[in-house]
């Protein structure tokens, strides 16, 4: 192999080296930030209960779910599902739970510009990167996994 070639293949295998190494802070990262958006909503929700409900009646047409039912159910879920992505505990369902809430977002309410229309796609390619690799390996969910292998051995892999 000539020389060239041999430190192109050194040089790529180091790129994705760094890569697998930067992974579980790239996911912390990722995490923080999409809690950050959906707890921030959430808040902002329980704020002012009376004009959340009214939202909820006037703006937001949430499908088949009453309008004080949806409310509920979303500021929980936002509250809820991001605290526990934060932890990286049940990373995968509390994202599943997120992108539900993101795509209701997009398909109730009328009112989205195409700027903020583009906000939730992005936080919703985000949250799919989430459900593809997990919350990573700084979350509960990784320390859960590794805490069960060494005191349940016969507990199987996953």
């Amino acid at each position: 192999m000539n020389h060239v070639l041999k430190s192109a293949f050194c040089a790529y295998r180091l790129l994705i080296r760094a890569g697998d190494l930067l992974q579980p802070l790239v996911l912390v990262l990722l995490r923080l930030w999409i809690a950050h958006v959906f707890f921030s909503s959430g808040l902002t929700k329980i704020a002012d209960w009376d004009i959340t409900l009214a939202l909820f009646t006037d703006e937001y047409h949430v499908p088949v779910l009453p309008p004080n039912v949806a409310a509920i159910m979303a500021t929980c879920g936002e509250l809820g599902l991001s605290s526990l992505l934060v932890l990286g505990l049940g990373g995968r369902f509390a994202a599943a739970g997120l992108f539900i809430l993101n795509a209701v977002a997009v398909i109730s309410y009328p009112g989205l510009t195409d700027a903020t229309r583009q906000f939730h796609y992005f936080w919703g390619a985000q949250i799919l990167v989430l459900l593809a690799f997990g919350p990573g390996l700084l979350s509960l969910d990784a320390w859960l996994k590794r805490w069960l292998q060494r005191h349940c051995p016969n507990s199987g892999s996953g």
